[in-house]
Order: C-alpha cells, then structure tokens, then sequence
C-alpha cells in the first residue's frame, strides 16, 4: 500500500448524527406544507411520504439519485407548478430533511477534521443524500468548507454508492489515485463494499459494538479498521 495522501467521509451516520427534535420537524413539516400551498400539514406529509417510497426504492436499486427538481417534479410533487416548483425545489428537500430530525457534527468529528487537516491530509466528502443545497450551506454556515477539497453528493453527480464511479470523481477532485486515499464511513454494504471496488486504499467503518455485533462481514465488506469512537480515528497507525 502506497502512502495514504487522503480522506473522505461519508456523511449521515458518520461524520453528521441526527437526533429525534420534535418542534423542530413538526416546523419543517409545516413549512413543507406551506410551500407546496398546502394546508392540510398531515396529509401533505402522508401523501410525500407514501410517494418516497418507490423514489427510495428506484434510488437503492439502480444507485441513482434525483436532484431537488427532478425529485418533486417526477416523484413527490408532479401536480406543482413547474415554475412555482423549480422557485421551491430546493428548500421542499432541505425541509424534508429537517422534518427526519436534527443533524449535528458527531462527537470528536471536529477533532478529527481538524487534526487530519493539520497533519497534512487533502479531506473529502463523498455521501449518497437527497438535496443539493444543505451540505455546501452548512459547511459554509460551520466554518468547515476550508477543510474540504472535495465534495462529491449523489444528488449533485445522480450517483449513489456503491457504485465506484462517486469514488474516483472524489478522488479527481483531490487530485489523488485511489489507493492514495483512505474512506471513513458506517455503512457495510454500501460504503465498504463501493469503497474496496473503487481501489480505495483503505477502509474505516466507524459503528458502536452493538451494531457490529448484528452485522456480517465478508471478504466483500470487510474494513481495514473498526472505530468505536470517532476520535480513535486520529490514532490508526495508517493515518500517522
């Protein structure tokens, strides 16, 4: 293995946690409903969630994903206003999110950014998550898009993982091959099994022992490392 010049991380359940904030998502739910010129909030909310449905499931098997107009136009919202929906499109999917809970850095997430940062590790993101807008504001609103040379969104690129093509356009991005680069993430099938066909150099799967102990590992999904704690990560003799 040659040196490891690189990181990404993946995004929900990695690097951004999200909690359960009930006034919070009972206020996105209104807002979705107010854009759309709803007034009914629950069973506007009813109705998108039943027409995500076979969104998520077209998504997962063909790893595509929608960009924001794409998404309301053609699945959660086609009888919109096609101006009045491309004028909304993209606060409809921030607010969406928003309606799931709370998303927040993960414990030590700063401390390892930082610290990667300072050792001298060109740091990218590379997430499947629907919205085209949320991450580039709040890595700006956070103060956290200078620690970034890459950010690779399957709502941007329409790619999803584990399709290794979201991989190498990361790389690209850092101006690093591969096996230069190392991916921190949580998800087995998904994020591992994308990750080691794209030739990442190595794989970090950040989980709580209580998931681990309900998964299955195979030569397909097996990671290089297993973190606890995300701080653990500045300590792996690869990232040294």
């Amino acid at each position: 293995m040659g040196k490891i010049k690189g990181v990404f991380f993946d995004l929900g359940g990695t690097l951004r946690i999200c909690d359960k904030a009930p006034e919070h998502q009972e206020r996105a739910k209104a807002r979705m409903a107010e854009l759309a010129g709803y007034t009914d909030v629950r069973a506007f909310i009813d109705m998108v969630e039943e027409r995500y449905a076979p969104y998520r499931d077209w998504a997962l098997t063909e790893n595509r994903e929608a960009g924001d107009f794409e998404l309301w136009n053609e699945w959660l919202l086609p009888e919109l206003d096609k101006g009045r929906l491309r004028e909304v499109c993209h606060e409809l999917t921030y607010q969406y999110r928003q309606a799931k809970g709370l998303r927040r850095v993960v414990p030590g997430g700063l401390q390892v950014i930082r610290g990667l940062y300072g050792r001298g590790y060109r740091l990218g993101i590379i997430s499947n998550l629907i919205g085209e807008n949320e991450i580039p504001d709040w890595l700006q609103e956070d103060g956290l898009t200078q620690y970034f040379d890459a950010v690779v969104l399957s709502s941007v690129c329409r790619i999803r993982k584990p399709d290794p093509r979201i991989y190498h356009m990361g790389c690209e991005e850092l101006g690093l091959a591969p096996e230069e680069c190392v991916s921190v993430a949580d998800n087995l099938g998904r994020d591992i099994t994308g990750a080691k066909a794209a030739g990442i150099g190595a794989n970090i799967l950040f989980i709580s022992p209580e998931k681990l102990a309900k998964k299955t590992i195979t030569d397909e999904n097996r990671p290089d490392y297993i973190v606890h704690q995300f701080p653990e990560i500045l300590d792996l003799p690869i990232l040294q």
